[in-house]
């Protein structure tokens, strides 16, 4: 058996520009895994691929990215399980399906000392390649292009909140109602991240605010608990901030807010 964790990330910026003409929005995010992780094991179990996760209906990504593997690799070992221990909410904007999927390529490249190919990591979603990376990073294109970054990770506190939304209702609002961004402001953004000058903002925000009435009160007891940058992670609805205050997790709590951690 073979098992590793599967972080959770959140956007510290993510900045979106028009749809490509492949349907993938254009974007420049810095990303930062957080200590908020799964865990995914693995192991040679059963009469075919399959998954074990609690709570996760439907297909899972994580089995996509084992099969996946096998046919990009010819990897012919006997059926093997994954099982996936979840702690990263749902539907969240963490990634947390997509770290499962990370992770599953890992422990298949693991358990066959096959090398992950090239591209296999985009094919199953955008998100993938940088949780894929695991680092503190650039992401850029529609999430293919990935540069692991120095500097020391803020300190994060996250609350999980009791809503789901998915990634794609809230891109279609962005379409909508927002101002993508242009190409020029995309890559200047790039070069101030890569030189250590970035805005706390997120562009998928004010959509998922529209779609999830729970995202306001949830900023707000940030802002009230006394952390700097409330704001949301990827499509939403969970909320973080940024706080070295290891008393403002407490506060959270007696706000209503018993799922605050800090991660």
């Amino acid at each position: 058996m073979l098992s590793t964790l599967a972080p959770g990330k959140v956007n510290l910026c993510l900045l979106i520009g028009a749809p490509r003409p492949d349907g993938l929005h254009p974007l420049v995010s810095l990303v930062q895994p957080t200590q908020l992780a799964d865990e995914v094991t693995l192991e040679t179990a059963g009469d075919r691929d399959t998954v074990i996760c609690p709570g996760v209906e439907g297909e899972n990504l994580a089995l996509r990215a084992l099969r996946d593997f096998r046919a990009a690799t010819g990897w012919d070992a006997p059926p093997q399980t994954l099982t996936i221990t979840k702690r990263i909410p749902i539907a969240a904007g963490m990634a947390g399906g997509s770290g499962n999927a990370a992770a599953a390529l890992r422990l298949a490249s693991t358990a066959s000392g096959l090398e992950i190919p090239d591209g296999l990591a985009m094919r199953l979603g955008a998100d993938v390649p940088v949780m894929l990376a695991g680092t503190r990073a650039l992401m850029t294109g529609a999430g293919e292009h990935v540069e692991p970054l120095p500097g020391e990770a803020p300190r994060l506190i996250v609350i999980p909140l009791d809503a789901e939304l998915g990634a794609g209702e809230v891109y279609r609002a962005f379409d909508a109602r927002a101002t993508p961004r242009s190409a020029d402001e995309l890559a200047e953004a790039a070069r101030r991240i890569r030189a250590g000058e970035f805005e706390y903002v997120n562009d998928l925000e004010a959509p998922a605010r529209a779609l999830c009435p729970a995202i306001d009160p949830a900023l707000e007891a940030l802002r009230e608990a006394g952390v700097a940058h409330p704001m949301v992670s990827g499509s939403g609805p969970t909320v973080f901030g940024l706080s070295d205050d290891p008393e403002a997790v407490a506060r959270l709590h007696e706000a209503g807010y018993p799922r605050a951690v800090v991660a």
